[in-house]
């Protein structure tokens, strides 16, 4: 697990090959000898490839990977083709018609966004089969946090996506200067109490737009 450059370069070294993450490590390892573990090494820091640290306009952060065979691949909500896109993906798409009018992807491969300067980032990087959160507490939120704590420290600004109560926890570290914005996990059991008319796309682009900045091309063509 070896981070682009220009993640090095910001996070001062290459964290996850330090002493410090060796538990984590170990447990990943251990992990892989008796379970199938997603996603799979090649694709665990697919987000800092797809988005180097100085491309970042937007977070959107989620809490762990999904847990079925052949749908995570390292960004967060997105799924490899061709995966059928799961429920809160279809929520999300939901949202982003409703805010932007643009029409509902058919994949649900969300790599465009990430290229355009969307860090899709789950607070937790891997998770082993059909066992959602199995992986909280192993060492990776040690390390997401740091990541969110260097956007933050940056002085151009950014917009913080924050989806489900595992992303809301980490509003306390995003510095006042980027917009921070809060709304239910988009899974079928919380969209409805507020994920739904959040309007977060568009809030993203008109704040964008205010400081001077290009929006961003949420669309996801076929």
């Amino acid at each position: 697990m070896r981070l682009p450059p220009s993640w090095v370069d910001a996070l001062g070294g290459d964290l996850l090959l330090e002493p410090d993450y060796d538990e984590l490590r170990s447990f990943l390892t251990a992990e892989e000898s008796s379970h199938a573990v997603y996603p799979p090494p090649d694709d665990r820091l697919a987000a800092f490839e797809r988005t180097d640290f100085e491309a970042v306009r937007a977070v959107i952060l989620g809490q762990d990977p999904y847990h079925g065979p052949g749908q995570a691949h390292g960004l967060c909500f997105s799924v490899n083709r061709p995966c059928a896109p799961p429920p809160s993906l279809k929520n999300i798409y939901k949202e982003l018609s409703a805010d932007l009018q643009l029409p509902p992807p058919t994949h649900g491969d969300l790599g465009p966004w990430a290229d355009r300067g969307v860090l899709l980032l789950n607070t937790v990087l891997t998770v082993r089969h059909k066992a959602a959160g199995s992986h909280r507490k192993r060492g990776w939120e040690r390390f997401t946090d740091r990541v969110i704590d260097t956007l933050s420290s940056r002085p151009e600004p950014v917009a913080f996506l924050l989806w489900g109560r595992s992303a809301h926890s980490k509003a306390p570290r995003i510095a006042s200067h980027h917009l921070t914005l809060c709304a239910p996990h988009p899974s079928p059991l919380s969209a409805y109490r507020g994920f739904f008319g959040c309007g977060h796309f568009g809030q993203v682009n008109r704040w964008l737009e205010s400081r001077g900045q290009q929006p961003i091309d949420w669309s996801l063509p076929d």
